[in-house]
């Protein structure tokens, strides 16, 4: 018998959000869009994906999820603050049961001894809470911290809806 593959995140997160008939929006900054694109790829996925914002800019941050401006100025676009006010900026914009966020910076500039190449918060708001985990990839290049974001997230995502909920 061939050993079977078991199913990749995304079609894990899309499975269950479909089974449930539950919505997940994005809102990245530093994967433009490629946390989306990820579940895309699932066949099916419309089922469950709400849709994506790319906030890149700190202006499209406050402008299309909401995040305070006062957010940004005091704790930069890049902290765990910022991450949680957009993943539940994002949920409550779109009206979705969940949403992931995504802020960091992948490099090659733009890091400091505070906030190095490399750091990343990832967050995940539903209705009874949002987590928000930071993570510090290094300096391994552009394309790997915005790939290691792209797994994080999905891996967050999955971890919230597999979770039991507290009784």
């Amino acid at each position: 018998m061939a050993k079977q593959t078991p199913p990749s995140v995304g079609k894990q997160i899309i499975d269950l959000l479909s089974q449930t008939n539950k919505t997940i929006v994005t809102a990245e900054s530093c994967t433009g869009g490629m946390i989306a694109a990820a579940l895309t790829d699932i066949p099916g996925a419309s089922a469950a994906l709400y849709g994506g914002y790319v906030t890149y800019a700190n202006a499209a941050k406050s402008k299309m999820i909401h995040v305070q401006s006062r957010l940004i100025r005091d704790y930069g676009a890049v902290s765990n603050q910022v991450a949680r006010a957009m993943a539940d900026g994002a949920r409550n914009t779109a009206r979705a049961d969940f949403a992931v966020a995504a802020t960091g910076i992948a490099g090659p500039d733009g890091g400091s001894d505070k906030k190095p190449v490399g750091l990343v918060y990832v967050a995940v708001s539903s209705d009874l809470a949002t987590v928000v985990i930071e993570h510090r990839f290094g300096d391994i290049g552009r394309d790997a911290i915005r790939k290691a974001t792209v797994e994080a997230a999905l891996d967050l995502v999955l971890q919230v809806l597999t979770s039991d909920p507290p009784q």
